[in-house]
């Protein structure tokens, strides 16, 4: 499993394997080093030198030449131009996913949370794991490493359900996002020559498709995974029919939002603590300030967690952080409350999402701009009408199965065989009949 997910990484670029064995050694002997310190403060040495390596490998590789742009800009607006240039720097393919996972194995050793793996094999396995390796879900060491130290055993059922949400993925991916992925290319890319109502339906594709392409992916990764008789961390929740945003993002990938909850805002909070609702605020700012870093160098990224930040605090105001409105999840519908309660969070998500997109701020707020600047009623961007119907069809395939761990886990789980067989193959036909051109999964640039 360990050269079959180095050859998957190398097939990309084999020089970076070099980096991945390199950091998987480095921390594999730092978190023995670590359990077998004999003082507080060797420990802590041996924690700093993995954060050291972990978050400087990410700044190097994503911010250095982000930092250098924006120190010329800052003096150029002061009208003083520096002769500085940035590198050419390549973005080593799933840095943000396996150095989260390593640093989390050493401050959980440190913390006595989880013992330090002494076989170079089954750490090595934890960090590369090729199905989330490029794009998560990120696992913690203690949820992960315990699968990779018993034997497995091959399962019908664990197969049979591996492959469901494997063809689910696919589905979501190949049908849903890619054909809205066209569609949001092409309005994004000539958004001040198009009408109003173009930019509307194109924030609305976008979210559709960031969705789709992103949990189609962890999909598939869990999916192989249980193939190979391995449960790895459920990335979505229906994130779309969240009835608050605190809500949202405790079913929108789910994997860093606890990493983050975890390591950053409950630290946090604890030392803001005096300062009461006041210090919740503080802190969950800075929690989703990061959490927008960590998805690339651009101040929309910072914007965007910046916002998702201020989104909390009338829920921290009311205490309702924590809380999660009630749902039937056997009605095929939702009632009117809960449906203004879903469109109340599911729109200001969407307009985030143009900060999501968007190349700089400036274009960012010139699409806002554009979206409310008139001919709202002139006709939108020419969009398939098959495009809308399966669209609709996922949605309510998506509705009905909530609650699962993904949407077709259990459908027609109560009729005949022939039900299921004709669903799949129905399935099946779609992605051969609908699979638009292809494009790369949106997260591979994290």
């Amino acid at each position: 499993m360990l050269l079959g997910s180095y050859f998957f990484y190398g097939w990309w670029d084999w020089r970076f394997l070099f980096l991945l064995i390199g950091v998987s050694a480095l921390n594999f002997y730092l978190g023995i080093k670590i359990s077998k310190s004999s003082s507080d403060k060797w420990s802590r040495i041996y924690l700093n030198i993995g954060l050291f390596q972990g978050i400087g490998g990410l700044v190097y590789f994503k911010y250095f030449n982000f930092f250098i742009t924006s120190f010329k800009q800052s003096f150029a607006a002061f009208g003083m131009n520096l002769d500085i240039h940035t590198l050419n720097i390549i973005l080593p393919l799933g840095i943000s996913f396996f150095t989260f996972r390593t640093i989390s194995y050493l401050v959980d050793v440190e913390n006595g949370k989880t013992e330090a793996c002494t076989d170079a094999l089954t750490f090595f396995n934890y960090v590369s794991f090729f199905p989330s390796l490029l794009s998560g879900p990120i696992d913690k060491a203690r949820d992960f490493i315990p699968q990779l130290e018993k034997k497995r055993v091959f399962k019908y059922e664990t197969g049979v359900d591996g492959l469901k949400q494997i063809l689910w993925g696919l589905f979501k991916k190949l049908v849903i996002a890619d054909n809205c992925g066209r569609i949001v290319n092409q309005v994004f890319a000539n958004f001040e020559l198009m009408p109003s109502s173009s930019l509307w339906l194109g924030m609305f594709l976008y979210g559709v498709q960031l969705y789709t392409d992103f949990s189609g992916y962890s999909d598939m990764a869990i999916g192989i995974s249980r193939l190979l008789g391995f449960d790895i961390y459920k990335n979505f929740d229906f994130p779309f029919f969240a009835q608050s945003i605190p809500e949202y993002w405790r079913k929108w990938h789910i994997s860093l939002t606890s990493w983050l909850t975890e390591y950053v805002f409950t630290p946090l909070s604890f030392q803001f603590r005096k300062y009461g609702k006041l210090g919740v605020i503080l802190a969950i700012i800075i929690n989703f300030v990061i959490c927008g870093i960590w998805h690339g160098a651009n101040w929309t990224y910072v914007l965007y967690g910046f916002v998702h930040g201020l989104f909390f605090i009338p829920a921290i105001l009311n205490d309702t952080f924590n809380k999660n409105r009630k749902t039937d999840l056997n009605r095929n519908f939702p009632t009117l409350t809960e449906l203004f309660n879903i469109l109340t969070t599911f729109i200001p998500v969407l307009f985030t999402f143009i900060l999501f997109k968007s190349e700089s701020v400036s274009q960012a707020f010139k699409y806002y701009a554009k979206m409310f600047s008139g001919n709202f009623l002139s006709a939108p961007v020419t969009v398939p009408i098959y495009v809308y119907g399966l669209i609709l069809y996922f949605f309510l395939i998506e509705y009905k199965g909530r609650g699962q761990d993904y949407a077709i886990k259990n459908t027609f789980a109560k009729f005949p065989i022939v039900f299921r067989l004709l669903f799949y193959f129905f399935l099946i036909t779609t992605i051969f009949l609908f699979s638009a051109s292809e494009q790369q999964f949106i997260y591979f640039q994290f």
